[in-house]
């Protein structure tokens, strides 16, 4: 990866030591909870992989099988089930059984969003 002049800029610091109290209790009133932060971080998490997130991707746009994705990504079906697995698991897609076939799609709306405002930024 290359080093862009946003990276290579210095992070600013404080030279002082004052606190400023009553913004730090107006977001500690606010703050989540440990946990919830936990959850988050694994969330994100499912997004910290390619082929979960070229998986996401493809099913934000059509709802497809397993031999669907495994042909459209060039992977195996047993690779791609195992990728399903776990995106299941933290429930960012969902299944539908028709007959003999099994389809995927996003678990909820808030999936697309999350590539659309990640795409937002990466291309900001």
């Amino acid at each position: 990866m290359l080093e862009t002049d946003k990276m290579k800029k210095k992070t600013p610091v404080c030279n002082n030591e004052i606190i400023h109290k009553d913004r730090i209790e107006k977001v500690r009133n606010v703050m989540p909870k440990d946990e919830e932060f936990y959850d988050l971080a694994d969330l994100y998490k499912m997004f910290a992989d390619s082929t979960r997130v070229r998986i996401l991707w493809a099913l934000s746009h059509e709802e497809l099988c397993v031999c669907d994705i495994a042909s459209l990504l060039s992977m195996t079906k047993s690779a791609i089930s195992h990728q399903l697995r776990a995106l299941r698991l933290a429930n960012l897609v969902k299944y539908v059984k028709r007959g003999k076939e099994v389809y995927y799609s996003p678990a909820d709306s808030h999936v697309k969003d999350i590539f659309e405002k990640g795409f937002e930024h990466i291309h900001e």
